[in-house]
């Protein structure tokens, strides 16, 4: 049998409460720091804080890959999933322990990483695919196949700045997934596209790691697509590693533990970590009034406060509805709508959100909010807020709108007519 692509041995991180991140000022910097960097990481071994001024992100982890396995890594929000794959591609340095990779790798960690807003997408690929690696004869070879995954033909000399957060992910996935490496990683970067786009990409995945018999790393929050994608699963719980097994088995034990969390539509939340930008409360209204019950028909309004390490201009808010076993039903955000409040920086804020209408039959439903902005990493809160919908008499005949095959109905205004259809006009040829 052979030696695992991906051996991980003790893995720790921890990071000092309130110490300032390494920043470079210049690329003579970054090299310094680069070269410095084992002189620098056996100094913080020998200067570790105390326990009450330290924060492990991870401790204590260890588990094999074997080489051609699909493994979806679950967990809550602050759970260690993004800070595992960042040591997994080299891009954030262990403070214990030890991960040995047998071959190349490729990762897709955040929406437009290695973008430049300025360049067009056919100037970003060759730069993306750089960054990941790739030589440029290598992108040549695989420009055309990159462009028709990506679908974006005719924006292909188009600043990306003007890309939609879906054309940016269709990019940046396309480019990672068709790089052929080893070992593919891609943290959860499918929730902005549409649902078409990450068939296609699960779909891409799976054709990686079974017809061509690479190794994929996947996290995400969508729990039936771990389901369809992955063999094995890795669950993490406050930077510790608790249960390896089936994927099945892990999502299992994830949903077990997200129905008894008690979630609310009324929640505050903590700065995870050293985050520049995070969520600080959330709550649900119905009628103006905080509620966790809605009505078939009745009209939500979602209001999230916020607060930034530094001044930030137009904070984006991303919302996601599930039922509780995780399928997908809703996704909107606010990148196109104008926000005149924010043109001048802003340390916090409320965005607030009339959701109309709440085209959802009686059941209940979990809510995960993504927030930042052009600068910084969203703040993810998974399964923030939980709902649920009763049945109402809408339009009081006595009957509710009912189905067992979806979870939405539309409301809709019907008009009545008695007669036959009116002929349509014509015109002579």
């Amino acid at each position: 049998m052979g030696k695992p692509i991906i051996s991980v041995e003790g893995l720790g991180k921890s990071y000092r409460l309130g110490m300032e991140s390494l920043k470079h000022a210049t690329f003579r910097d970054a090299i310094v720091g680069t070269l410095s960097a084992p002189l620098r990481r056996l100094r913080e071994l020998s200067e570790r804080g105390t326990e009450e001024d330290t924060f492990w992100a991870l401790r204590d982890v260890s588990f094999d890959v074997k080489r051609g396995d699909v493994v979806g890594v679950i967990g809550t929000n602050g759970a260690g999933k993004s800070t595992l794959l960042k040591i997994l591609s080299r891009i954030v340095e262990p403070t214990e322990g030890c991960v040995r990779l047998r071959g190349r790798v490729a990762s897709l960690l955040e929406v437009g990483t290695g973008f430049h807003p300025e360049l067009s997408g056919r100037e970003n690929i060759y730069l993306n695919g750089s960054i990941l690696g790739m030589k440029k004869g290598e992108i040549d070879r695989k420009f055309d196949e990159i462009v028709a995954f990506a679908e974006i033909e005719k924006f292909l000399d188009t600043p990306v700045k003007r890309y939609s957060s879906g054309m940016y992910v269709r990019l940046a996935f396309a480019v990672a997934a068709h790089l052929e490496p080893e070992i593919l990683i891609v943290d959860e970067v499918l929730a902005v596209g549409d649902a078409q786009f990450q068939k296609k990409c699960l779909g891409k995945m799976q054709s990686v790691a079974a017809g061509e018999g690479r190794t994929v790393l996947f996290v995400s929050h969508n729990m039936p697509a771990v389901r369809s994608l992955c063999k094995t699963g890795i669950m993490l719980q406050k930077g510790r590693l608790t249960h390896v097994g089936t994927a099945e088995d892990c999502v299992n034990r994830y949903m077990s533990q997200a129905e008894a969390t008690g979630m609310s539509a009324e929640r505050t939340f903590e700065r995870p970590g050293k985050a520049a930008v995070w969520i600080t409360s959330a709550r649900l209204l119905c009628d103006g009034e905080p509620i966790a019950t809605v009505p078939m028909g009745g009209k939500l309004r979602l209001e999230v406060s916020f607060a930034a390490e530094s001044p930030i201009k137009h904070p984006r808010l991303g919302v996601v509805i599930s039922t509780m076993d995780g399928d997908r039903l809703i996704n909107f955000n606010n990148r196109f709508q104008p926000s005149p409040e924010f043109d001048e920086p802003v340390s916090s804020g409320v965005i607030s959100c009339d959701l109309g209408m709440v085209p959802l039959v009686a059941r209940r439903y979990a809510m995960t909010m993504y927030l930042g902005d052009q600068v910084h990493d969203s703040h993810v809160i998974e399964n923030g807020l939980s709902f649920e919908v009763t049945e109402h008499d809408i339009w009081g005949n006595g009957k509710v709108p009912q189905s067992v095959s979806s979870h939405l109905w539309w409301p809709s205004t019907f008009e009545f007519s008695r007669g036959e259809q009116q002929e349509l006009a014509t015109t002579p040829a």
